[in-house]
Parts: C-alpha cells; structure tokens; sequence
C-alpha cells in the first residue's frame, strides 16, 4: 500500500485544524489521500486516516516529514521549494543537444555556469548517452569527459552532482569536486557503486529501471506501473539505507521513459505525488523526452520545450524537489511564477 496527496487547496488557514496537511514540508497542502494498492484505489480524507494501519500512519508521517537541506560544502541544496537541476552532457551522442560541447571542458563548463546563472541550483554532469541503444562508454573514457568539467564548474562555486552508473567515474568525479551521485541504475549496474558512495557519505539519486543491469531499457509490460515503481524504489531504498547510506541523503527518481510506455510515463506523472511516501526528495527527469512527442505530432527533441514546461509545472504541483531539465531559464521563470501564486494563496 502507497498513499497520493489528493485533494490539494490553496491555504491551510481557513481549514478546521486536522483536516489538512502539508506535503514534505512544503508549499503544497493537501486534504485527502488517494490509497494505492496493485489493481485498486480508493480515497480516504485525512480524518479517516486511523482506518488505514500503521502502514498508513508510517506512510503519512513519510508523506508530510520536512526534508532537510543537504549542506554540501559551501553550497545548500534546499527542498522546501522546487529547485532545477541543469542538463549538462558531454556525449557526442546526447539525444537532446548533439554533444555540442563534449570535447571542450572549458565550454562546457561555461555553458553550465550559465546555467547557474540562469538559476539551477545544481548541475547535472553526464558522459554517457542513457538513450535507447547508446553504445557503451568505458569508465576512463567517460571519466574524461566529465572531470575537467567538474572541476571547473567546482572551482567557479557550482553545485554539482555527476550522472553515471559507474563506480570509478564516481570516485574521479567526487575527487574533482562533485557533490552527488545521479545513478539511472539505481547503483545496481556496478558493483562497487553502493560501497563508493557509502565512503564517500555524499547523497545519491536511485532512478527507477525495470532492468538496470541492461542499461535501464527492459521490456515494457506493467500491471499496475505506479504501485510496481513505487514498490521497487521502496525496496531499493531500504536496501541502501540498511547498508549504511543515511536514508537524508537519498533521492528517488521515478524513470520517466527508462523502460515505459507512453500511457506508464502518463500514470506516473498523474501519480507523482504518491513518491512523497517513500519519505525522500523526488527528482523529476521528464524534459524533452519522447512522450513530449508522442503527445505531439511527433514533434523533434529541439521542438519540445513547451512540453517540457508542461510537464515541470506537473511535477511542482504534485511537490516534487528537484526538476531536472535542458530548458534552465524558461523553468526556473515558470517555477518563480507558480512560487508567487502559491505565495500569494498561503497569505489567504
């Protein structure tokens, strides 16, 4: 059983004491939840909640707990409000920018600083292509690409996390001033990942992947996507934890496109909410992915930022933390707009 937010308003003020709450100590309140279970749902007002068991009173306590900020180093990364991550790939064959600035560190830690300018509170640094059939990249080679970026954007007093599967493109990435993991494979692709961050103590984001050993593509075939996501990532995390990662420090990342059918990546988006009960910060990695042109008239990766937009405004909605995009300016502008109708409704 997982538990959604549902039935979202505007201020808490002028409802009866108890009858709402607030999603991870968030901008967002909410007055019942949607109960999850594989093959059926059902709604339950938070008054009713005792109905539901100590699961369902774990999973609210999940559900409503403040995430703390995570100090690293001279940076904070805060989630008490939506925050963007930039894209950064330094890949030849990124599906989104064509490996425009792969093979030059310094513009490519330009175009990321831009982006911290622009108002990402992190950027995402990636060396190998995660799109359908990329070819593998080897660990020294991709290590290549993204150090002399790292330690640049580091060196300027960029927030940086590092988009790899590999254990020893982590440890060269941390070493030249990352702050983050940003695992697709959730460090189940490499078997010294999970130790590799647990020495480090640094935060990690786990993605959801229906085959993590086979690059995050498997065969699509769901019966209840959102319950299956949810149940998995529940496992993966807990798995981590008891290893010694602090439960604090640990991010999750629904998949969206990682193995899932245009109608799966539409119900998790509907069900994004329903991530706050895993009781971490929720990292959404929806920009200019294919559904974008499926729904689309098969609009091209250069043509999708409205969609992109769409789908970032969904996620702030439903409380996720931490967007990540290609589109910095343009969803920080949308993020800063909805931050001020929100401010506005919780003055009453």
């Amino acid at each position: 059983m997982f538990l959604r937010p549902v039935q979202f308003v505007d201020t808490p003020v002028t409802q009866a004491d108890g009858s709402v709450a607030r999603v991870a100590g968030g901008m967002q309140w909410f007055a019942a939840y949607e109960v999850i279970e594989p093959g059926r749902r059902w709604t339950v007002p938070l008054g009713e909640l005792g109905t539901l068991g100590e699961r369902g009173a774990m999973l609210h306590a999940r559900v409503t707990a403040a995430r703390p900020a995570l100090a690293l180093g001279g940076r904070t990364l805060r989630f008490d409000q939506p925050q963007v991550a930039g894209i950064l790939n330094v890949t030849p064959d990124s599906f989104s920018d064509g490996g425009a600035v792969h093979d030059d560190p310094a513009a490519a830690a330009s175009a990321g600083m831009a982006m911290a300018a622009e108002g990402a509170a992190l950027i995402d640094v990636g060396g190998e292509s995660t799109r359908p059939g990329a070819a593998l990249v080897w660990e020294e080679d991709e290590a290549k690409r993204v150090v002399p970026v790292i330690e640049r954007l580091a060196a300027a007093g960029a927030l940086v996390s590092v988009d790899t599967r590999k254990a020893a493109v982590m440890e060269r990435a941390l070493a030249a001033g990352a702050a983050i993991v940003n695992d697709v494979s959730a460090l189940l692709w490499d078997a010294r990942a999970l130790d590799v961050v647990l020495r480090a103590g640094c935060p990690v984001v786990l993605m959801h992947s229906p085959d993590p050993k086979a690059g995050g593509h498997g065969k699509l075939g769901y019966h209840d996507v959102l319950a299956e996501v949810l149940g998995w990532l529940e496992d993966r995390v807990a798995t981590v934890v008891a290893a010694g990662v602090d439960r604090r420090r640990v991010i999750v990342d629904p998949g969206i496109g990682f193995g899932k059918s245009v109608a799966d990546n539409l119900a998790l988006l509907n069900g994004l909410a329903a991530f706050h009960s895993l009781g971490c910060p929720v990292m959404l990695g929806a920009s200019r992915k294919r559904l974008i042109g499926a729904l689309s008239n098969e609009a091209p990766v250069a043509e999708r930022l409205g969609g992109s937009l769409a789908l970032a405004l969904r996620g702030i909605e439903a409380g996720v933390q931490l967007l990540r995009v290609h589109d910095v300016a343009e969803t920080v502008q949308a993020a800063r707009v909805w931050r001020g109708l929100r401010d506005r409704a919780l003055a009453g």
